[in-house]
């Protein structure tokens, strides 16, 4: 059990010492600082690979919207999120590996033109705001047998594998997180192989999701909710049936999740308009003060200049924009939904389960009964349930008031 946060914005010492460290190293000239301009990430990311691999299984809009993405959200980063050094690498290492991941994908479906035509069993999507109950959800539905879901592994790194070493990279991946951030697993209950929402796969599009949730460039998230997703969820599509290819998986539905979907549910619906949908409702001040937590313990790691007004009047704008676009794709959404209400399934989660299958027309069979019974018992061990807790001592409702973070 990591120790409980004295603050909301509170960091681990490591990251201050990070910090220190690579400023001085640029300040000196010991290494240059990372160069965070489109032209420069490109040529880097795409070293070793061939022009046309950016084109494979993409049409010329595709390749357009993520280059456009790239450029928007470049200058975001550079008149408004105000990183600290810890931060200007993070930014570089993050796009530099969307590029190279793109790249990579782009080749293998100039290679394997047949993995983008896998027939896929209408999947099951979890929709609702983050923090309203939907990791919950997601799990219980990913541990009936008769389901597949994307490990967190997969979710970053897309990219196929002989031998598949991605669980111990997504796992190293883990462990470095943790050192900067004790209290990861409080915010979000992670295991490198462990099913996982699709967030890595939208932030490999360049979608605003990833993105907003740890640096303030309200100018690119504004531009980006405004434009077509389309070109950012065909790609989802096509990651879909690559990962259920590889894992041969493709007969089972798969349960797919990320807040995001409460967003852009039309999108997703016209790659996948059999699917079924599961919506999870909660509070909306409880989503919001657990937001701001989540935000807040992200931003605060790559930035000295984050301000918890500012966070809880953004998030408080974005949960009713999801809202709002979530009620209306699901007025013109005629295939089977199914509600989940937290606070019941928190009371007794077998009974909001049982409903929610016979809602999707799904069979609840003893085998996904058993394996949801051990999914429950380990969460209840995860230290992920102290998170409400802290958040009542530091974030108390009504009003969310913190000083600024200047260090």
């Amino acid at each position: 059990m990591p120790p409980p946060r004295p603050h909301p914005l509170a960091r681990a010492p490591l990251v201050d010492r990070l910090d220190r460290f690579l400023a001085a190293s640029w300040d000196r000239g010991w290494m240059p600082p990372p160069p965070l301009e489109a032209e420069t990430l490109l040529e880097r990311g795409a070293k070793g690979f061939e022009a046309e691999d950016e084109a494979g299984g993409r049409d010329p809009g595709d390749i357009a919207d993520f280059r456009t993405r790239l450029d928007r959200l470049l200058a975001s980063l550079t008149d408004e999120a105000q990183l600290n050094a810890v931060g200007e690498a993070f930014a570089y290492g993050q796009l530099i590996r969307a590029i190279r991941q793109r790249f990579a994908l782009g080749r293998l479906w100039r290679e394997q033109p047949e993995l983008l035509e896998t027939e896929l069993a209408a999947p099951i999507i979890v929709v609702g705001q983050m923090r309203s109950g939907t990791t919950r959800i997601h799990r219980l539905l990913a541990a009936d047998p008769a389901h597949s879901a994307t490990r967190f592994c997969d979710s970053w790194h897309p990219v196929p594998e002989t031998p598949d070493l991605r669980p111990l990279r997504g796992g190293f991946k883990l462990f470095m997180a943790r050192r900067l951030d004790p209290w990861l697993d409080t915010i979000h209950p992670f295991g490198a192989a462990r099913a996982d929402e699709e967030l890595g796969w939208l932030a490999g599009a360049l979608d605003h999701s990833a993105y907003e949730a740890q640096w303030h460039i309200p100018a690119y998230s504004a531009w980006s909710e405004a434009r077509d997703p389309a070109p950012v969820y065909r790609e989802f599509a096509r990651l879909l049936r690559t990962d259920a290819a590889e894992h041969g998986n493709a007969a089972r539905p798969r349960v797919l999740k990320t807040p995001q979907f409460a967003e852009d549910l039309p999108a997703l619906l016209a790659q996948f308009p059999d699917a079924r949908v599961v919506v999870s409702r909660r509070c909306g001040e409880e989503t919001l003060r657990s937001s701001v937590s989540l935000v807040a313990n992200q931003m605060t790691i790559q930035s000295d200049a984050v301000d918890l007004d500012r966070i809880e009047t953004e998030w408080r704008r974005k949960i009713a924009l999801r809202q709002e676009r979530l009620d209306a794709a699901l007025a013109d959404f005629d295939g089977p939904v199914a509600e989940i209400d937290f606070d019941r399934l928190g009371a007794d989660w077998e009974a909001e389960i049982a409903a929610l299958y016979d809602a999707l027309g799904l069979d609840l069979t003893d085998a996904a009964l058993a394996a949801m019974q051990a999914e429950q018992a380990r969460a209840g061990k995860s230290p992920h349930r102290a998170h409400a807790g802290q958040l009542q001592a530091f974030l108390p409702i009504p009003g969310m008031k913190a000083p600024t973070r200047r260090l």
